[in-house]
């Protein structure tokens, strides 16, 4: 089947738009999700309805078959779903999400220091954007709950310490994946001053995106910087309780289905299973890395093996153990069999929602990709710009590729070498701020967008309705991003991190100041 190319033509961001357009004005997910879908497909095969027919029935096909088996990574990611669904279940049949709450109350004095459990959660767990928001959900949600943290908090929380802190960390699959593209661009270009890892760090202080988001977090929990929708729902949350109050479609599994909580749970019921979680899917992390080191002749190294590590497989097998850690609890706790079987059933399926949403996300992703949506964007950076212009726009056009196909890895991947190449071209010691650029500007694209998966699973961490997660934490990216804009500007101009990381600084402290006027009204 031809498909009609949209390479060089404003068309291609079209879907994307519509699709996005429509989740804000409709807050109908999947509708908006498939009206872009079908949009996308029908301008692709020229609105030949056969072959529309034909491009979908492949392009749904391929989210789980890929070159004639599974697609690993897809299946990777829902199977995880599943396993941290029904460990999350016998976690609350065990009684510990209670004992741990329980705890927390004669420990956790009030609201903040509920969100500050759940902001310091998010920052210690760095391994893996996707484990973050999981785990740190599962763990903070009971806490945050007793203490009526609305869940659209919770979900910004979780989404705004997940990728910025996996961004930072060289030990995460994130920082491997990066210092690969880095490394082959030093390679290309015969810059030998320092090694991909060296470049790394040396990019770390200048995404300013990732480094302000943070900072934000913790400022909104301590000063109580609720803008926006965001207030409404801390307010309802406050009268009614973070379930029952405006976080609609927010699944409790106790309250929702029923689960019996026994009574014999203690602290460690919870905290054991999530260490044994994070432990293993540490260890597969490396062991899949090792693996792929080994059949390549090269030696065992730690960060050689998160370069190199399988990433889907690792969380699989770090949640099959976690799994099976929990279920050994319930068992020594001799409950019923019934109960067991019916708790997992109930996990499993409070994860089918954040699963047929992933699914029309990656579908809507095949359909971006074909109408060559990244390939257009990049090529609005060409042309005659002046050369301290260049990391803002890199970031902003990072940012907006980002938002539309709701990947940062994918935009790494376009965006980086072309970063590279301009700056060979023109002028290399901005090698590094431009680099920086794209990598804080997909940052904030995939923060900001409704189909990104990262977006998607932190409302699925914080048992959130994505919708109103999207909503509430866009004030808060828009403030950063434009924070950051003002350090890239000055940064393509100066040349110099200190007066670009002063400059941020200063906007941030007034952006804080004027959040703190416009949240007391």
């Amino acid at each position: 089947m031809m498909l009609i190319d949209f390479a060089a033509s404003p068309l291609s961001v079209l879907p994307a738009i519509v699709a996005l357009g429509l989740a804000i004005i409709t807050r109908r997910v999947l509708l908006s999700l498939g009206v872009g879908i079908v949009l996308g497909t029908l301008l692709l095969v020229d609105f030949s309805f056969a072959n529309g027919a034909s491009y979908i029935f492949n392009t749904v096909k391929g989210v789980v078959i890929e070159e004639g088996g599974i697609n690993s990574w897809n299946m990777s990611i829902v199977a995880f779903l599943l396993l941290l669904g029904m460990m999350t279940a016998l976690l609350t049949l065990s009684g510990g999400t209670r004992a741990f709450a329980n705890w927390a109350l004669d420990h956790i004095k009030d609201k903040r220091g509920a969100a500050f459990l759940a902001a310091f959660l998010g920052v210690f767990i760095f391994i893996d954007d996707y484990f973050n928001s999981l785990a740190v959900g599962s763990i903070a949600r009971p806490v945050t709950d007793r203490f009526n943290v609305s869940r659209a908090k919770l979900a910004y929380i979780l989404d705004s310490t997940a990728a910025p802190i996996c961004i930072l960390m060289p030990v995460s699959s994130w920082g491997a994946y990066i210092m690969t593209i880095i490394g082959g661009i030093l390679l290309s270009h015969g810059i030998v001053d320092y090694s991909p890892l060296g470049a790394y760090m040396r990019l770390i202080p200048m995404n300013f995106y990732a480094l302000f988001t943070l900072l934000m977090v913790f400022a909104v929990i301590w000063f109580k910087l609720d803008i926006g929708l965001m207030k409404t729902h801390e307010s309802d949350a406050e009268k009614k309780g973070s379930i029952k109050g405006n976080d609609h479609g927010a699944v409790n599994l106790h309250d929702e289905y029923g689960i019996d909580e026994s009574e014999k749970g203690k602290v460690s019921d919870l905290i054991l299973p999530i260490i044994t979680l994070i432990i293993a899917t540490l260890f597969f992390m490396l062991y899949t890395g090792n693996q792929a080191l080994s059949a390549n002749g090269s030696d065992f190294s730690v960060l050689g093996a998160f370069e190199n590590t399988d990433v889907g497989k690792s969380l699989c097998y770090g949640g099959l153990v976690g799994l099976l850690f929990s279920f050994v609890i319930v068992l020594k706790q001799k409950l019923a069999f019934s109960l067991i079987a019916k708790a997992l059933w109930i996990g499993a399926r409070s994860m089918f929602g954040a699963i047929i949403i992933l699914f029309f996300a990656w579908a809507i992703g095949s359909v971006i990709g074909d109408m060559k949506t990244g390939a257009y964007l990049s090529s609005l950076v060409q042309g005659n710009i002046g050369l301290q212009w260049l990391p803002v726009i890199l970031f902003i056009l990072s940012g907006a590729m980002a938002f539309a196909t709701g990947t940062s890895w994918g935009t790494f991947g376009i965006m980086l070498p072309i970063a590279g190449d301009m700056a060979a071209a023109t002028e290399i010691t901005l090698m590094l701020p431009m680099l920086s650029a794209v990598l804080a500007g997909s940052v904030f694209g995939d923060h900001c967008s409704p189909i990104s998966d990262t977006t998607i699973l932190s409302s699925t961490g914080a048992r959130c309705r994505h919708i109103d997660h999207v909503a509430t934490q866009l004030p808060y990216a828009l403030i950063v991003a434009s924070i950051s804009a003002i350090g890239f500007v000055v940064l393509g101009f100066t040349a110099s991190m200190t007066a670009s990381l002063l400059a941020c600084s200063a906007a941030f402290s007034l952006a804080i100041i004027m959040m703190k006027i416009f949240s007391t009204r």
